[in-house]
């Protein structure tokens, strides 16, 4: 898909050394946050009177299967905010995972992936580490904040963040792609989490009676048969262990993930079940569409000790698929969560619980329902609740808030968990406040050009002086061009790979500067022996659509003042035997207004896409902006 890939390879040393890089600073700023939050909820603690007492109570208590939810996916986050670390996440997350799973989507789909797929590869060390901050960062939230304003939120954005990773980084999940099925993780792990997301933002007292479980089971009950007519359909390879001496869709899937890196032992177990799927692929189909369905069912009645029996058995059925059929779901390099079995099971035992959670008695209801959730709400926030629920440091509403006293109040009773909430909800912004600016920065980012050319040192030597013709037909010296910052580069006028490429990167470097375009030139010099002519450069600056560019300057010469200047900026040229072209290095050399080299590049456009581009762009506009300030 256009602009998805950059076209390096995702363990690019560079690539690699600037994700650690921004890892390293940010984790750094992270931990200042942290630490200030702790000192100054410390110094809260001693400059003023401690309260005593939550206004909580029982009525603030989390329940159990709330707390479940809660921690497990907070716990899943935090993995996952782990995995997108590996090294090679930021160069190879687009191509090797976004862009393959999108690959079988209808085309709305894939335009859709693409946009999102296009800010990674053209900022892939800011997309990167975003990816990381969030997901800690939403993770931690979770475990911190067990109830309250702040518990709920975290749950909203968990739902937000996990939506965004469903679009466009499971492609919806996969549910507009053939060969759809709950085997291999449909309808996409990150969709799970927005409901368990979903689940945490609700009250206290949706989870106090019974009737949260029963409504999570009965949910993934109709599921669960959902996906069992799905996996017994026919026509859709599910019953096949073999199709035209090819291993069948399931065999196949298998076949695959046990090529990933691993231990042995797990390989040979995946490879044990695929030649076991390929022989007795009908029974193996049979016995995923019964356990479905039966499960589903189960759930359906919401009968707990029914219900009891499903979860265990779920449960055994879900790990059964996480380890033979997806293979952990996040080895081989690049995964990125570990898939959607875990998940399911922390779901079905959070409904479980829900279900079989002793009743309130009648009291103690009638006071949740009057009161609401105000004393959960005031544990959060740190302030005690008056009697009858109410709040008397938020009375007058939000100016009653900011009143000294109920500052006080609200930093002296604040909780660890608030502290540690705040500080998780500082590192999301750490990696969302980069995203959203790379999001809408349509320049790639440096870095890119910079893993193509290396590490390229400052220079300061006296450029060598040349005097040639421009595809004017007027006479263009070094001396000429003194007061102006000088891009120089060497480009054969009928070459088709290279040559058109870098004279599209000066152009956009062009158009990158602005108006401080006009401090400087961009000159190429011809490098072909024998098709040198004027009419040649004017062809190719015709071509490129470089002839508006007014700083442009295409030169030649005579073959004796080619190669003399080739000689002096070291630039060996010759003919290619099959063709017109000609064998050339591709260098800038950047040249300041005083006529002193201060930069040699290895100006190879690389795999050429858009984002290397872009990216080489902005390398040269930012070296030429160095060089006006020397």
């Amino acid at each position: 898909m256009p602009g998805m890939n950059s076209g390096l390879a995702p363990n690019d040393p560079t690539l690699e050394a600037a994700f650690r890089s921004a890892l390293e600073h940010q984790g750094i700023i992270a931990l200042a946050i942290l630490l200030f939050l702790w000192l100054l909820w410390g110094a809260s603690r001693n400059w003023l009177p401690a309260t005593t007492g939550t206004g909580a109570g029982a009525a603030g208590a989390e329940p159990r299967a709330r707390r479940l939810l809660r921690i497990g996916f907070g716990l899943i986050w935090v993995f996952d905010g782990i995995l997108q670390a590996q090294p090679q996440m930021a160069g190879g997350l687009p191509s090797q995972v976004i862009e393959p799973t999108a690959a079988s989507s209808p085309h709305w789909v894939q335009d859709l992936v693409n946009a999102g797929g296009t800010v990674w590869s053209y900022h892939p060390i800011q997309a990167a580490a975003a990816a990381v901050w969030i997901q800690i960062g939403i993770g931690g939230w979770l475990l911190a904040a067990d109830r309250g304003r702040w518990s709920r939120a975290a749950g909203l954005v968990s739902v937000a963040w996990g939506l965004v990773v469903w679009i466009w980084g499971e492609s919806f999940g996969g549910i507009f792609a053939p060969g759809l099925s709950w085997l291999s993780g449909a309808p996409g792990a990150v969709l799970l989490y927005c409901v368990a997301g979903a689940l945490i933002a609700l009250p206290f007292r949706a989870w106090r009676a019974p009737r949260t479980g029963r409504l999570l089971l009965a949910g993934i009950g109709a599921f669960f048969i959902g996906m069992a007519v799905l996996q017994a359909w026919p026509g859709r390879g599910s019953w096949q262990g073999t199709a035209d001496g090819r291993p069948g869709t399931l065999a196949a899937m298998v076949a695959q993930m046990a090529q990933t890196s691993q231990p042995r032992f797990l390989s040979d177990l995946v490879s044990a079940f695929g030649s076991f799927d390929r022989a007795d692929g009908f029974a193996v189909n049979l016995v995923v569409v019964v356990a479905l369905a039966t499960l589903g069912a189960a759930f359906c009645t919401g009968r707990p000790r029914l219900v009891r029996a499903a979860a265990i058995a779920a449960a055994v059925f879900c790990l059964a698929d996480w380890v033979l059929v997806q293979d952990f779901g996040f080895l081989g390099g690049l995964g990125t969560d570990p898939n959607s079995m875990i998940p399911t099971i922390v779901l079905i035992a959070a409904g479980y619980v829900a279900l079989t959670a002793p009743a309130r008695p009648a009291g103690a209801a009638a006071e949740v329902a009057a009161t609401g959730d105000a004393a959960e709400t005031d544990a959060a926030r740190g302030t005690p609740a008056a009697p009858g629920g109410a709040d008397e440091a938020g009375a007058g509403g939000w100016r009653g808030r900011l009143r000294p006293d109920a500052i006080r109040a609200a930093l002296a009773a604040t909780s660890v968990r608030t502290v540690i909430a705040l500080g998780a909800l500082a590192v999301v912004l750490i990696g969302a406040a980069p995203m959203a600016a790379a999001s809408v920065n349509g320049t790639a980012d440096p870095i890119l050009a910079q893993a193509i050319a290396g590490y390229s040192p400052p220079l300061d030597t006296p450029a060598p002086a040349f005097r040639l013709t421009d595809q004017r037909g007027q006479t263009v010296t070094l001396g000429s061009l003194r007061g102006k910052v000088v891009l120089l580069t060497f480009l054969d006028p009928v070459c088709t790979t290279d040559c058109p490429l870098i004279g599209q990167e000066l152009k956009a470097a062009g158009n990158l500067l602005g108006a401080q375009d006009r401090q400087v030139e961009l000159v190429a010099i011809v490098a072909n022996p024998t098709y040198r002519g004027r009419e040649f450069t004017q062809a190719f600056t015709q071509q490129e659509g470089l002839g508006t560019v007014p700083n442009w300057l295409y030169l030649t010469g005579s073959l004796t003042q080619l190669r003399q200047v080739w000689e002096q900026y070291g630039i060996t040229v010759e003919n290619l035997p099959a063709g017109a072209m000609s064998a050339h290095p591709d260098l800038l050399f950047v040249i300041d207004r005083t006529g002193r080299t201060r930069q040699e590049i290895d100006f190879d456009p690389g795999p050429g896409t858009t984002s290397t581009e872009s990216s080489w762009a902005a390398l040269v506009a930012a070296d030429a902006q160095q060089a006006m300030s020397q």
